[in-house]
């Protein structure tokens, strides 16, 4: 696995986008084991791309209008909705004093749902995952399917190490309800840009 594949990987995995913005907040109300939960949602988001990309159904929202707008609108919507919840207090900035299974299967579900509601998850993958497979290789989806693989154990780990670190300091924020309240308005602002930047995002 080539040190440019795993760099590329990495400033685009690094990169603050809304699985990033979400496992922060979850972190920040939730605490660590609800950032992992976070992590791990957003990371099993990627695997529907993965494999379209390998099918060749990433290539159909390349190429269909109608099939990536209603992708796209759906998940513009998605987003809008997570930035009311934040405003209402609820969804990802709820704070809770404990976590429960069923909480950390809410958290883990709305982390899927983030990642798979963007279409430009599977385009990247049809784009990106091809350059870094030699034109005479001989098993390309066993190679594609390597890679991808080692793209989603990197976001799994900078995305658990971003919500380790707000959890750490996540007593000293929800103790404070004036920094929670403007902290709850910047994520719902956050959301409500990502949703705008999807809105307006083409094929």
């Amino acid at each position: 696995m080539s040190a440019a594949f795993l760099l590329t990987s990495l400033i685009v995995v690094a990169s603050p986008g809304t699985g990033v913005l979400y496992t922060l907040a979850a972190a920040l109300a939730r605490g660590g084991r609800a950032s992992i939960a976070a992590a791990f949602g957003c990371t099993l988001g990627i695997l529907p791309h993965m494999a379209a990309a390998m099918l060749g159904l990433a290539a159909v929202l390349h190429t269909s209008a109608l099939a990536f707008a209603a992708l796209k609108w759906c998940g513009v919507l998605y987003l809008l909705y997570m930035a009311w919840q934040s405003l209402r207090e609820r969804g990802a900035l709820a704070v809770e004093t404990g976590t429960t299974p069923h909480s950390d299967r809410r958290v883990v579900v709305t982390g899927f749902l983030i990642n798979i509601l963007n279409p430009k998850l599977s385009i990247f993958f049809l784009a990106f995952l091809p350059q870094f497979i030699a034109s005479g290789e001989s098993h390309p989806l066993a190679r594609m399917a390597e890679l991808s693989v080692a793209f989603m154990a990197m976001t799994f780990a900078v995305f658990v190490l971003y919500g380790l670190f707000a959890a750490y300091v996540r007593d000293r924020v929800v103790s404070r309800p004036r920094v929670m309240m403007w902290l709850r308005r910047a994520f719902a602002g956050g959301f409500a840009l990502l949703g705008a930047r999807l809105a307006f995002a083409e094929r």
